[in-house]
Formats: structure tokens, C-alpha cells, sequence
């Protein structure tokens, strides 16, 4: 059964919400939405796996520990290589910023 990506989305997330869509041994594919929200200070991810994230709607900003800053527009793909720290430094407040993350 086909479903879609911008359906069934809460109105109000007082979090980021994670919702994965495909997972196995190999492959972790989720939608995240975001309504504002940003990684807690001094909080980064250092994940186990490379990760591809695309951003479907809204507008965010991902920092990496070396101070490098990326802005992120609707289409806009980045890779993230296995343990290279980062974090959600902004999202556009007020609307959804809907991700597309894959963790391979």
C-alpha cells in the first residue's frame, strides 16, 4: 500500500518527531519533522553509520564540530560520513521542515 511522505503529520511537536519508514540490518530509512526545534546546546550526533539527508520542506541549518555551517532549502541533499559530529543548529520556526534521513 502506497503511502506519503506529508500526510498524517501532528500539528503540534513540542520535539523533533523520528519516524522510520524502512529498517533492516543494512538500511535505516526515516522522515523527521521539525517545527523549529534544534539539537539541545552542546549536543552532537555521533552516529555508528554514514547518513543521507534530504530536505523536503521548510528550511534548516546543520553544523559540524569544526564550525562549519550548512544551509538547507527544499532539494537540498547532504552526505554525513560515520561519526563526523554534528547538529541540527536551526530549523525554520513556525512551519514544517520535513527531513528524508538514510543511515547506511
Amino acid at each position: 500500500m502506497a503511502d506519503n511522505i506529508f500526510k498524517n503529520i501532528p500539528k503540534n511537536l513540542p520535539e523533533e518527531l523520528f519516524e522510520t519508514l524502512v529498517k533492516n540490518d543494512h538500511l535505516h530509512i526515516e522522515r523527521i519533522v521539525s517545527y523549529g526545534q534544534s539539537t539541545p546546546d552542546k549536543q552532537w550526533y555521533d552516529q555508528e553509520r554514514n547518513e543521507w539527508v534530504l530536505l523536503l520542506k521548510g528550511a534548516a541549518k546543520i553544523k559540524f564540530e569544526k564550525g562549519e555551517i550548512i544551509n538547507l532549502q527544499p532539494g537540498d541533499y547532504l552526505n554525513i560520513a560515520a561519526h563526523k559530529k554534528h547538529r541540527v543548529e536551526w530549523t525554520q520556526e513556525n512551519t514544517q521542515t520535513i527531513w528524508l534521513a538514510i543511515h547506511y
